[in-house]
């Protein structure tokens, strides 16, 4: 027989981080820009989140703190790549992310491109706030940084993007 929930009404944690496994799976994508990393990525993820579930604070944004998981666990993975001297990110304006994009149209050929341009903190909140509907403020607290400094990372990438695609 299951555990009962702690909050009554409410789904118990891991049915709400099932839930949220395709918005974690998207972000990840887009921080490893491969489909066997970015699965790595979200497994790591889980098993985290899982093994710390009680510091999660119910009421509280459960996505925003998955995603803020997701990304300590990608960036601690690039220190201890670069610490190993393995090559992290070669060739990253030559090839995008090994996508196929033979069937795609030349205008999403084109913002790929200019997407994985962007510098990456840009590229990030441009990534939480337009395609994740993270508010300025969520996406702040995912990436540890002023609201102001969100604010204008987004509005600076949307400015060169419109450059780049102009």
């Amino acid at each position: 027989m299951a555990a009962p929930s702690l909050a009554a009404g409410r789904p118990p944690f891991k049915d709400d981080l099932v839930a949220l496994l395709p918005d974690l799976r998207a972000f990840s994508r887009f921080l490893c820009r491969e489909r066997v990393a970015a699965d790595e990525l979200v497994q790591n993820t889980a098993v985290v989140a899982l093994s710390k579930q009680m510091q999660f604070e119910p009421g509280t944004n459960l996505k925003a703190w998955l995603f803020t998981i997701a990304r300590s666990q990608f960036y601690s993975s690039l220190r201890s790549a670069r610490r190993s001297s393995a090559t992290v990110g070669s060739g990253e304006t030559e090839n995008v992310a090994g996508i196929d994009h033979a069937d795609r149209s030349s205008d999403l050929i084109d913002l790929s491109k200019a997407l994985w341009r962007l510098n990456p903190e840009y590229r990030e909140a441009l990534m939480l706030v337009g395609a994740c509907g993270f508010s300025y403020e969520e996406a702040s607290a995912v990436c540890a940084c002023g609201l102001g400094t969100m604010k204008a990372r987004v509005s600076r990438a949307r400015r060169r993007l419109a450059e780049a695609l102009a």
